[in-house]
């Protein structure tokens, strides 16, 4: 009887809904955008090449706009896995890609929901479903 309690206990564990590690936020006039797990909002680099596996975003650029990175992806259902993947930059950094987009955050965004970096130097801009070119 205590092992059926107790492997009752570890399959209700276990079936618990993963946590997403990227979401949807929206902000009045922006739309929606990605937000990573805390809420923290993820941009993209105009200067990218969506594709084409690298960043242009380099050793100084990424101290103010460090490389999104999740192990794996889990998101809601109004998103699709078919559009995140994984490249490698040159700096050996693993980094997450949406519709082939290198994913960024801005150092400056110092609270979930911030979207600071948006329109900075008219290249970095929140990345989203309806938010890509």
């Amino acid at each position: 009887m205590a092992l059926a309690i107790a492997s009752a206990a570890i399959f209700a564990i276990g079936a618990a809904a993963p946590v997403n590690t990227i979401s949807v936020a929206s902000a009045e006039g922006l739309g929606d955008y990605l937000v990573d797990q805390d809420g923290y909002t993820l941009y993209y680099f105009a200067e990218d090449v969506p594709g084409s596996g690298t960043s242009s975003c380099g050793e100084t650029c990424i101290h103010y706009w460090p490389p999104f990175h999740t192990g794996q992806v889990v998101i809601p259902l109004n998103l699709s896995n078919f559009d995140f993947s994984t490249i490698y930059r040159e700096d050996g950094l693993a980094q997450t890609t949406y519709k082939g987009w290198p994913l960024y955050y801005y150092i400056n965004d110092y609270r979930s929901g911030d979207v600071k970096g948006h329109g900075m130097e008219g290249t970095w801009f929140v990345a989203g479903p309806d938010q890509m070119p």
